[in-house]
């Protein structure tokens, strides 16, 4: 019939078919693809302290100095200039960093510490009030902070590494170090060829060995010096003694000039010094170290007197850097009131990686001469030519004076300073590292994520 309507299907008798949970899983994977997922704020997503440090160390090239400069004048030296080897451009900012450190008084250590805890704490205390870590998280990054602290230091001072030095094209200028120890002093820690070695890495020329109260390890460099002395690093016998409180060196003391000393070589006999400086010409030159009280020694007052000859106006130990910088205004007017000679010492004990100064010398054709006669020359020289007759090299760095919010700022002004005294070769070379420990982070977070997923 044509009217009649189609017969409806019978409905189905078999179970509906079952979907399995991985298929389920599958279906709601493929769904959650376009939920709409939390995104991480942008300003989260930038590496910002990458990015400060990268713009800083560019910025601070505008105002690029010399890493170098004259200790007595503060200005650019013409003579000199630094060098720094392959390996410590490589490793620019462990380099950099660590010799920084390395330079810095007491006073400054204590300001710069004192700055990065504030730091830390502020920022601690600001994701604190924003409630995004937890208090276990802060204990981690305050132990995290303090080991970092512990590790720096200990690596300034101990850690192997390329060291800058310092070169000068003309053949005849001596680069000198009047203050240095080995293990011959009770606070020393090095052998007396570790010490030619350190001195060789820093560009000297000459190192006079200035133990206290003894000179068998300088004996024992001086047995195996070059000869002549340009074929390597000389090292010539000093003593480090007491006189009147203050801390003196005698060049040469106990070879040249015996009797100047008392019988356990820990003090200066005054009265043995003025019979050694009878002879006009053969003065002992006595070399006042690290200043403390101006005016409790007196200078030598001509020939055949016995005296001051020599003032040091850059010393290396950081328990001494505060003081002769606080005095380095007097201590260059003194030198030129009696026309007195000024010289640098590394005060070298075997820690650290880098000096902080060079006594330039002229000596035309020190360097065919033996180590005996460079000795009696760089006396002589110290002696009759006085003020002038050296100049004193010194590594650029931050330094406060007497301005205490110049040394409140040290979490600042350090670093500043210690990247305006970059080459360009170090500048890429911080930029490289910057960058790829950003990537090598990067990269990781990546790796952890998908292991999540």
């Amino acid at each position: 019939m044509s009217g009649a309507r189609a017969p409806r299907p019978k409905p189905s008798t078999q179970p509906p078919t079952s979907v399995s949970k991985p298929a389920r899983k599958a279906r709601q994977d493929a769904s959650s693809d376009f939920a709409e997922t939390p995104r991480t704020p942008i300003w989260r997503r930038i590496p910002l302290v990458a990015m400060g440090i990268s713009v800083a160390v560019v910025l601070t090239g505008a105002a690029a100095a010399q890493p170098i400069l004259d200790a007595a004048t503060r200005a650019e030296v013409a003579e000199a200039y630094l060098v720094r080897p392959l390996g410590y451009i490589a490793i620019a900012p462990v380099s950099d960093v660590l010799d920084t450190l390395t330079l810095l008084s007491g006073r400054q250590h204590v300001a710069l510490l004192a700055g990065v805890l504030l730091l830390f704490a502020l920022s601690r205390g600001w994701q604190a009030f924003r409630g995004t870590v937890s208090w276990r998280q802060h204990l981690v990054a305050s132990a995290v902070l303090l080991l970092g602290i512990v590790v720096t230091y200990a690596a300034a001072a101990i850690m192997p590494r390329p060291m800058a030095a310092l070169a000068a094209d003309n053949a005849n200028l001596v680069k000198i170090d009047f203050h240095s120890h080995t293990t011959a002093s009770h606070d020393g820690h090095q052998g007396v060829e570790e010490l030619r070695e350190w001195h060789r890495r820093a560009g000297y020329d000459v190192a006079f060995v200035t133990d206290h109260a003894a000179v068998s390890a300088a004996e024992r460099g001086m047995a195996n010096n070059p000869n002549p002395a340009g074929a390597g690093v000389t090292l010539l016998q000093g003593i480090e003694t007491s006189w009147a409180g203050e801390h003196v060196s005698i060049p040469g003391a106990q070879r040249i000039y015996k009797g100047a000393l008392t019988e356990n070589l820990a003090n200066v006999d005054t009265q043995g010094l003025r019979l050694s400086s009878l002879v006009p010409g053969r003065e002992p030159v006595v070399i006042w170290n690290h200043p403390r009280q101006l005016g409790r020694l007196a200078p030598a007052t001509g020939p055949g007197t016995a005296g001051i000859r020599a003032l040091e106006i850059v010393n290396g130990a950081p328990k001494d850097i505060d003081r002769v910088r606080a005095n380095r205004e007097l201590i260059v007017e003194m030198a030129q009131d009696v026309n007195m000679a000024l010289v640098s010492g590394s005060d070298n004990h075997g820690f650290g990686r880098t000096t902080p100064a060079w006594t330039l010398m002229l000596i035309v054709g020190w360097r065919g001469a033996n180590s005996d006669e460079l000795a009696r020359e760089i006396d002589r020289v110290l002696r009759d030519g006085r003020y002038g007759a050296t100049k004193v090299v010194e590594r650029r760095v931050a330094d406060p004076g007497a301005s205490a919010v110049v040394l409140a700022l040290s979490v600042l002004t350090i670093p500043v300073r210690m990247m305006t005294t970059l080459s360009t070769d170090e500048r890429v070379a911080w930029l490289i590292w910057i960058w790829l420990v950003v990537a090598l982070r990067w990269t990781m977070r990546r790796r952890r994520a998908n292991t999540t997923a």
